[in-house]
């Protein structure tokens, strides 16, 4: 994932051609250029909006994921493979998240903790962000395979080969996510920018520069957004089918209601979130190609929208606690318990009478039904 570090490098532009040199990763001496952009502008702007974001993201972020991880291993039993991704998903974002000091204090002071630091950070940046997008297109695989699943007799056997899977499924998407921080690994490293102050950024080799930096873009955008969001629209429309048939089940409607209300608000957010920074990552992917950007202020306007973008990219860190598990019933009694442990009391917990979690549990043949969260089958459920 392209990090927040382009505008620390000022734009220069050509005498003849009039052509963009991205000097974040390239390293060159022209002799024929006469035009300089100035960038103090954005780095200033920089200087104060991400360090203020970033503190935002971090404590809400934070207090959102620690409390899943939490109640996930303290007290809630990972009964599916989308609570394992749930908890793979909150860790994920919790270190992406711890990732963010630095970078403030990259976009106030500079880069001034060491090249094998930019190396680690920039990777772990990468790597999470990647793991969380992809993880949401498993979370929303696995309700859909709720539909099409054929019920079986809950055993030993089956058991074993349900923890198989989680453990092969989750190793699949950490390693997916760790190829794509490995570039960051390479080729991050501390150089000084325009002004002498050290800047943690991608110098790629002379000879493979531009097609580097296009391909690692590209690919970015194609694993880390267009990927999880067609495979999020596929499953969450036929989860949306199968409720829209939930009436000839039982189902009432307001229960249907509040389920496509989920679906609407996880597409929808993400959609929100991603799809601006991904489209400036493509534009900046082309620009690389075909060295769209020719104007200094054109080029200074990339570089905010890149900034304020990525922010709220970051931002569903922070949402995905809200998405994916507290509006669950049973989540939210999970943590009424943990409250009334701390010597809390729960407003509307009621002690020896808790109140029954609804679900939608999605089978074969897109049938539907409701039952108790004291049900112990391994199977996929879509919790209201």
């Amino acid at each position: 994932m392209e990090n927040h570090l382009d505008y620390d490098h000022d734009y220069t532009y050509h005498d003849h051609h009039n052509s963009t040199n991205h000097s974040s990763y390239e390293d060159e001496d022209f002799s024929d250029y006469h035009t300089v952009c100035d960038k103090q502008d954005v780095r200033s702007f920089a200087g104060v909006f991400l360090p203020v974001v970033y503190t935002l993201a971090l404590i809400l972020g934070l207090a959102g994921n620690s409390l899943v991880i939490f109640v996930y291993l303290s007290h809630k039993r990972l009964r599916t493979l989308t609570d394992v991704f749930i908890l793979n998903l909150a860790f994920a974002d919790l270190l992406l998240l711890l990732t963010l000091p630095f970078w403030a204090a990259d976009a106030v002071n500079g880069w001034e903790i060491g090249t094998a630091a930019c190396k680690i950070t920039s990777a772990l940046y990468t790597t999470n962000f990647s793991c969380s997008m992809l993880l949401l297109a498993c979370i929303s695989i696995d309700r859909y395979r709720a539909l099409v699943r054929v019920s079986t007799t809950a055993n030993a056997t089956n058991r074993n080969s349900a923890r198989r899977q989680r453990v092969i499924m989750c190793m699949l998407v950490w390693m997916l996510a760790i190829l794509l921080g490995l570039p960051d690994m390479v080729f991050y490293t501390v150089k000084p920018n325009s002004i002498g102050r050290n800047a943690c950024r991608a110098v790629y080799p002379h000879d493979m520069a531009r097609a580097a930096k296009a391909t690692v873009e590209f690919l970015e955008v194609s694993l880390s957004f267009l990927l999880p969001f067609l495979v999020m629209m596929f499953c969450y429309c036929r989860v949306g089918v199968a409720l829209n048939r939930a009436a000839t089940a039982g189902v009432r409607g307001v229960k249907r209601w509040k389920a496509f209300r989920v679906l609407i608000a996880v597409v929808g957010v993400f959609l929100l979130t991603q799809l601006p920074y991904n489209l400036v990552k493509l534009i900046r992917a082309l620009d690389v190609i075909y060295m769209l950007v020719t104007e200094c202020e054109m080029s200074k306007n990339l570089d905010r929208a890149n900034q304020i973008t990525e922010s709220l990219a970051l931002t569903h860190c922070c949402l995905n606690p809200v998405l994916y598990v507290f509006i669950g019933s049973s989540f939210k009694t999970h943590v009424m318990k943990l409250v009334k442990r701390c010597g809390q009391t729960g407003r509307g917990y009621r002690h020896g009478n808790e109140q029954p979690t609804v679900e939608l549990s999605l089978r074969s043949g897109a049938q539907t039904q409701t039952h108790s969260s004291s049900g112990n089958e391994d199977t996929s459920t879509f919790t209201i």
